[in-house]
């Protein structure tokens, strides 16, 4: 990890190279992922199962691709009753926090004209969750939740099947519980593909959410307009606002819990306290030696991890601004003090009781947060994200009469005389 001083030109350099990979995907990863996504929209199901041998290892068919009713009954039976526990606790917390974020329809009656919005969820949403030698049932949680408790009429579920053909079982009991109507093996571009253009065993949907790497990231920027997509989520970050009285134990285990996910993780440390950012560097070494994933942890904090000395937490909050994080924690004196002037974040994870770690699980909040900046105009995934609205405008004749001058009026001005037509005929009939 870099140890740096603001405002010097090597952290300027550091903090250009952090903005200069945002949104960036290369012309050969992009050409692979339009080449797949071609394949699947022209050839559907045999294309699908043919890049699911190739990329997944797995064979595949129509009626080996949906996961059934007793594999789901197996993955039961396979959790330990901890892991079933933890899972429905985490469950249980993040129905908690979304139901709250139901929005009503509404109206207002204002003298003879009726004007609202109709919320409506959405008919059909496809989930993707990482897989293949991995098992994120957490993702599963915090995308079919907010969707179930929105009221999509049919949720389904693509994850990569692990090369004996079956998915884990914590990602089926973890979909089970919450309510997800359909699972398919599929992973990667061809998982997109399926959902954006519909197959004969996958149907289309209407949106598509959840995280993946860069070939799904592209995918599901390159089917935007065929279907809607939650985001383009990048690689995780965190950043750390610590004054002198931080522990530099927490500060490094709450670093490395982001470098372990991705070599290109990013994770910051900004203080004032040259003393806590030494000590911050040093126990990294001693942490990161005893990390199962030792090797992507020091890959990340090699390329985007930085202790960076600022002159005062008010430079340090302008800072944290301007990158704009997916996760962000306060670990100062006081935290509630220092939120004002936080601008832009993912998430704000408030003093030493309050890690990151407890937002990636079961805080109640979703996990899916806009990254590589995009905190500067986008929001975490919410029960909204599943919702479309529609106006409704009703108007009495009286309140038309009202405002046809008006009307009339602007519609002239703008050259559209068939609008000020289709106001005054009402008048004559």
């Amino acid at each position: 990890m870099k140890l740096l001083q603001a405002g010097s030109q090597e952290c300027a350099l550091f903090l250009s190279g952090l903005r200069s990979r945002q949104g960036a995907i290369s012309p050969e990863i992009e050409q692979t992922v339009r080449g797949i996504l071609d394949k699947i929209r022209t050839g559907g199901d045999t294309a699908l199962f043919e890049q699911t041998e190739r990329l997944d290892g797995v064979r595949l068919d129509a009626a080996s691709v949906q996961v059934g009713p007793r594999e789901v009954e197996e993955a039961y039976a396979a959790l330990a009753p901890a892991s079933l526990e933890a899972i429905k606790t985490a469950a249980s917390r993040i129905r908690a926090f979304h139901l709250r974020q139901l929005r009503p329809s509404w109206f207002s009656d204002e003298d003879g004209a009726i004007v609202g919005m109709l919320i409506r969820s959405l008919d059909r949403v496809g989930i993707y969750v990482p897989g293949g030698t991995a098992a994120y049932p957490s993702t599963v949680l915090m995308n079919a939740i907010p969707a179930a408790i929105a009221g999509v009429a049919e949720i389904v579920m693509c994850t990569p099947p692990r090369r004996d053909g079956s998915v884990a079982a914590a990602v089926l009991v973890a979909a089970d519980l919450c309510g997800v109507h359909a699972i398919y093996k599929a992973g990667g571009v061809q998982a997109v593909a399926a959902m954006a253009y519909g197959t004969a065993s996958i149907p289309k949907v209407d949106k598509i959410v959840g995280p993946g790497n860069i070939y799904v990231a592209t995918a599901k920027r390159l089917v935007f307009g065929q279907v809607g997509i939650d985001m383009i989520a990048g690689p995780t970050e965190l950043l750390i606002i610590a004054d002198e009285e931080a522990s530099s134990a927490c500060v490094a285990a709450d670093l490395l819990s982001q470098a372990e996910h991705d070599p290109l993780s990013t994770a910051i440390l900004l203080t004032p306290s040259a003393r806590l950012a030494e000590a911050v560097v040093d126990e990294l070494k001693c942490q990161v030696a005893q990390l199962p994933r030792r090797k992507t942890a020091e890959a990340s904090l090699e390329q985007f991890g930085a202790a960076v000395v600022v002159k005062g937490l008010d430079e340090a909050a302008a800072l944290s601004n301007d990158i704009a994080p997916e996760h962000l924690e306060l670990l100062v004196r006081d935290p509630w003090g220092l939120l004002p002037k936080i601008r832009r974040a993912g998430a704000i994870f408030m003093g030493e009781a309050s890690p990151e770690a407890v937002g990636d699980y079961l805080a109640g909040p979703n996990h899916v947060l806009p990254t590589g900046g995009t905190a500067r105009f986008a929001s975490p995934l919410s029960v909204a994200d599943f919702q479309r609205s529609s106006s409704l405008i009703a108007f009495s004749r009286q309140k038309l009469e009202t405002l046809e001058p008006a009307l009339v009026e602007l519609a002239r001005l703008e050259g559209l005389e068939a609008h000020a037509r289709a106001a005054t005929i009402r008048g004559r009939a």
